[in-house]
């Protein structure tokens, strides 16, 4: 008796870990880590599953959907997400979208001007506003330097027209339906593509680009970013 009192009491050996005796709390967050390195193989018909429900996360106004059932992407489509197409010391791809007017606006009307163009995510979501806000009310020093301001997200014309209108954006919003220019631009996306980038271009007067600059969690930052580089020019 005296013996199995001390093999109870014994620290956990390796010869141990199949005893039912023997028990270890890891947090929540290490469980999925510890399945895929470590799960053995069962027979199909006895291989145990965790049972989850897709979940919603909410990112500076915009829902994401995590579902247990989604794969890792692969190391090539990181590759794409992270290295922008249009670089420092480029000229850029010419495009024509519709501005908040539903009047077509080409990027080549703004040669012979700095033009800053900034794509955002989404219209009324937080960050998005937040930067929209900081533009307009830094307005006067880009008319100082003789820059243009525009905006571009996947929103369509009528919702440019109404967050325009809501917060008195004095600046050019267009409208890329489909993100077909974010793509041709190469703007990467944050959280492997489930977030459109935030991502800033200032193009001097030849139609250069002088600056990319991205930063998803200070929007504000994109502003004082890009008077820097203008006041250079």
């Amino acid at each position: 008796m005296r013996r199995q009192t001390q093999h109870l009491h014994s620290p956990i050996s390796s010869s141990h870990c199949s005893s039912p005796m023997a028990s270890l709390t890891l947090p929540n967050h290490y469980l999925p880590t510890l399945l895929r390195s470590h799960s053995p193989n069962y027979p199909s018909s006895q291989n145990p599953s965790l049972s989850s429900t897709p979940s919603n996360s909410q990112f500076f106004g915009l829902k994401l959907s995590h579902s247990p059932s989604s794969s890792i992407p692969s190391y090539s489509f990181l590759r794409t997400s992270i290295f922008a197409k249009v670089s420092k010391g480029s000229n850029p791809p010419n495009f024509t979208l519709k501005d908040q007017n539903g009047k077509n606006v080409s990027l080549s009307s703004f040669k012979g001007k700095p033009v800053v163009l900034y794509f955002y995510p989404a219209d009324e979501t937080p960050g998005c506003t937040k930067q929209a806000c900081a533009f307009r009310d830094s307005y006067e020093k880009f008319k100082k330097a003789g820059a243009v301001v525009v905006g571009i997200s996947g929103d369509n014309a009528a919702s440019h027209k109404a967050f325009a209108s809501k917060y008195k954006l004095p600046f050019t919003l267009l409208s890329d339906e489909g993100n077909k220019v974010r793509k041709e631009w190469g703007v990467p996306g944050d959280f492997f593509g489930s977030l459109p980038g935030r991502e800033t271009y200032v193009i001097d007067k030849n139609g250069v680009v002088q600056l990319v600059y991205n930063n998803q969690f200070q929007p504000e930052k994109h502003i004082d970013e890009t008077l820097k580089i203008l006041q250079s020019l």
